[in-house]
């Protein structure tokens, strides 16, 4: 997760626009008319020579190709896989797959939560019903739901490994303390040391929710988009949620972050996943603990703190040639299996989603994934969320820093729903929106619903005074696309486009405070702005 949010996290799914051209859709690899997934032709049907792209992370580029190698020496389909690897991260290879299907690697690894906008745009081939079988038998069952979309699988788990624990300093917390949130908060006051737990990030703030029983849910149909939500934050269990985050936030010596580094700067707790155990152990050494997240108590009554529980999945491109798409299929299910699995995790110490590696003697004592593991029960599998959520997430604990007394706690929470209920209406598949810089680029901006008149998008504003005044036109159903790609109309000398190159978007920039109508042609693929 993305936990990494952007100002612009506002933005949530990718709709094919010309930005994101989608290649010519095969017929179905799980239907009879053409062979795929699992669901391939006899033995023998398949032989012969792919010329395949790959993208994975640079890190696991050797291992990868060591592996595809041991594919075609070790199938019996008589397929020979030619393969292009390339180094894209899990963290790029959705928007770079959504710029253009056509260019993306034929096989790729993402993160999960790009999983609903790479559906969205046609970027992943649905499994065949043999391969979504076998993928559902051996792997846990949160990972299995990471991939699904409706009833149907259209990606191979890879980890189970992207989730989050505490590490801490034995030299200033005693490990008999580590069960209890309030006495590791009283240890790092005692010290005058921080406790960095990133709380104004959503991914995070969840575990408060997660540990006192509530849900945040969202559904997906087979295409990705948002079609309801489940969430009881604003509930009797999130006000004891809330009254917990209060007592460490609230606290001088809390700070949000996330990351190890933090013990160079006087941290003696870090709450954070398996990707900083190498970066923690070389900064403390045998003063090194780690454990699952500590419980906090409410009325009397414990809590123990949830958490997400998310992973990387292995994503087959769609193909013309079902021929090729079942071979790919074929190297994918490969890849993702029990021995590759478990060579990743010996070579890479990537967390295995399957589910006998997992319970290897090895992976148990695996100081990280020993504390994820341990983690786990309290842990939510991370399904499909809408990235706008995550902004909305993101403010909750500065408002409960801010709050004063239960009735302020309880406008914290209604205030959270308010926003959900509002982002969950913006989920229109013909809607857009123009987003105001000038707002603050984040889920407290102002953003304008366009109206249709005459076949065209219309929207009249008032731009203020401000140090920079921009925006831009999304559609609101693929928040990560902008309209970048179309020829913006300049009415009058207060307007200007600032080039892709130059900073890294199609914004429109406003260099004077005034009334403007902005009309969208999509037709035309033009965004004329003249000011009043």
């Amino acid at each position: 997760m993305k936990k990494f949010l952007a100002i612009m996290l506002v933005l949530v799914l990718v709709v094919g626009l010309a930005a994101c051209k989608k290649p010519d859709q095969p017929v179905n690899p799980g239907e009879t008319k053409q062979p795929g997934g699992n669901d391939q032709p006899s033995t023998g049907e398949l032989a012969g020579t792919y010329e395949v792209k790959v993208w994975c992370a640079d890190a696991a580029q050797d291992l990868f190709k060591k592996q595809i190698d041991d594919f075609n020496k070790t199938n019996t389909d008589g397929i020979v896989i030619n393969a292009n690897i390339q180094p894209v991260s899990e963290a790029d290879a959705g928007t770079n797959m959504i710029t253009d299907v056509t260019a993306g690697g034929d096989i790729y690894c993402f993160a999960q939560d790009q999983f609903a906008r790479l559906v969205q745009a046609g970027a992943l081939d649905k499994l065949g019903v043999k391969a979504a079988e076998t993928v559902r038998a051996a792997n846990d069952a949160g990972v299995v739901a990471a991939a699904t979309a409706g009833e149907d699988l259209y990606a191979y788990p890879m980890t189970s490994d992207n989730g989050y624990f505490m590490y801490y300093d034995k030299s200033i917390i005693p490990d008999a303390d580590i069960d209890s949130l309030e006495k590791l908060i009283a240890d790092c006051e005692a010290a005058q040391k921080y406790f960095a737990f990133d709380c104004a990030n959503g991914w995070y703030v969840a575990s408060w929710f997660f540990g006192t029983g509530c849900v945040s849910e969202w559904v997906t149909d087979s295409d990705g988009q948002f079609t309801d939500v489940n969430d009881t934050w604003n509930s009797a269990n999130g006000l004891i949620a809330v009254k917990g985050l209060e007592k460490l936030v609230k606290s001088d010596f809390h700070v949000n972050a996330a990351s190890v580094a933090n013990f160079e700067s006087n941290a003696a707790i870090v709450v954070s996943g398996t990707w900083d155990y190498a970066a923690a152990k070389d900064l403390l050494g045998d003063n090194l603990g780690v454990a699952d997240l500590p419980s906090f108590t409410v009325d009397g009554k414990e809590y123990h703190l949830g958490s997400f529980n998310g992973c990387k999945l292995l994503g087959v491109k769609p193909q013309t040639d079902a021929k090729k798409g079942a071979a790919i299929h074929k190297l994918a299910q490969y890849l993702t299996g029990e021995q590759c699995q478990k060579e990743r995790f010996e070579t890479l110490s990537w967390g295995p989603s399957n589910s006998v590696v997992q319970a290897s003697e090895a992976v148990q004592q695996n100081p990280g994934l020993a504390a994820l593991l341990a983690q786990a029960p309290y842990s939510k599998p991370q399904g499909q969320i809408p990235d706008a959520w995550w902004g909305v997430a993101a403010t909750i604990a500065e408002e409960v820093k801010q709050a004063n007394g239960e009735e302020a706690l309880k406008g914290v929470l209604q205030n959270y729903e308010n926003k959900c209920k509002a982002l969950f209406d913006m989920f229109g598949a013909q809607d857009y929106i123009f987003v105001g810089a000038w707002g603050g680029w984040d889920n407290t901006s102002t953003d304008y619903k366009l109206t249709e008149v005459d076949g065209k998008l219309v929207i009249t504003l008032d731009v203020p005074e401000s140090d920079y005044m921009g925006g831009r036109i999304v559609k609101l159903a693929t928040w990560d696309t902008d309209l970048g790609y179309a020829q913006v109309t300049v009415g009058t000398e207060y307007l200007k486009v600032v080039d892709p190159a130059d900073n890294g978007d199609n914004n429109i920039i406003f260099a004077e405070a005034g009334n403007y109508t902005i009309t969208v042609d999509l037709d035309a693929k033009t965004i004329t702005i003249v000011k009043n």
